[in-house]
């Protein structure tokens, strides 16, 4: 496979973009298989580093992912490269480059990881969302109880449990919102924390497919509905910005004099 058809593989999975490069350095690299320069907006490749072409489009979709990330969602030359908004980018082209044959998930296809995979999601995750769900469970008992007593709860958690109040609220949540305990405990606290009651349901079902977190979470974010304006909220973020200018300008003024003593 050469440059140019790889260059075509990614563009048949994201064709609005900001025009770029892919570079086959015709070098081996023991520190990374690619590179993106942002500033030519190359994609670069270090070919020598692989005997077969899966592998060569990982990374090819990887470093077109960051294209992507620097062109179109984050223009910003200072940000940092592998953003929640980067992985999220790069998982779906995964998913569409194996939806249309140019990649192999190994992780779907190799036959020692799909027996690891499944002893670690059935004796693992699935164990500790149980656990935690339960866990959720005794928590609520301890609340309802201290109800009763007139007694703290958060004294009961700091106390009596020597535990995290924000740890135990989480715990409770998975319990009470009934999130399915096979997502692992992580990805539970991720369904509970979604208030909507449909795209709680559509965010555990997204995991069961098979999605990752940084997915998921986009999926949740892009539902939410636009804050609504109001003429409140804008005054106040004006005064909220007028604030970091003045303070900026008086910043500015001490540095300024600062200067003028070191010249004097």
């Amino acid at each position: 496979m050469n440059q140019d058809r790889v260059k075509e593989i990614l563009l048949e999975l994201d064709s609005n973009v900001i025009d770029f490069s892919v570079v086959f350095t015709g070098k081996e690299s023991t520190k990374v298989d690619g590179l993106y320069n942002r500033e030519t907006c190359e994609i670069l490749i270090h070919n020598r580093n692989f005997k077969e072409d899966n592998s060569l489009i990982y990374t090819a979709i990887h470093e077109f992912a960051h294209h992507i990330q620097f062109t179109r969602e984050d223009p910003d030359r200072n940000s940092r490269a592998h953003t929640v908004a980067f992985w999220n980018t790069f998982h779906h082209l995964l998913d569409l480059a194996e939806e249309k044959k140019y990649y192999i998930n190994i992780f779907n296809s190799d036959d020692n990881f799909l027996k690891l995979t499944k002893i670690i999601k059935e004796n693992y995750l699935t164990q500790n969302g149980k656990l935690m769900k339960d866990f959720g469970k005794l928590l609520v008992e301890a609340y309802d109880l201290c109800q009763t007593t007139h007694a703290e709860f958060e004294d009961y958690v700091d106390r009596a449990l020597c535990m995290n109040r924000t740890a135990a609220k989480s715990i409770m949540k998975v319990y009470a919102m009934d999130v399915e305990p096979s997502l692992g405990f992580d990805n539970m606290k991720i369904v509970a924390n979604v208030k909507d009651n449909n795209l709680r349901k559509s965010a555990e079902e997204s995991f069961k497919q098979g999605h990752s977190p940084n997915e998921v979470r986009s999926e949740i974010n892009v539902s939410k509905p636009e804050p609504k304006l109001t003429k409140k909220k804008l005054e106040s973020e004006k005064t909220r910005i007028e604030k970091s200018i003045h303070a900026l300008q008086v910043k500015l003024a001490e540095l300024e004099i600062k200067i003028d003593e070191f010249e004097e």
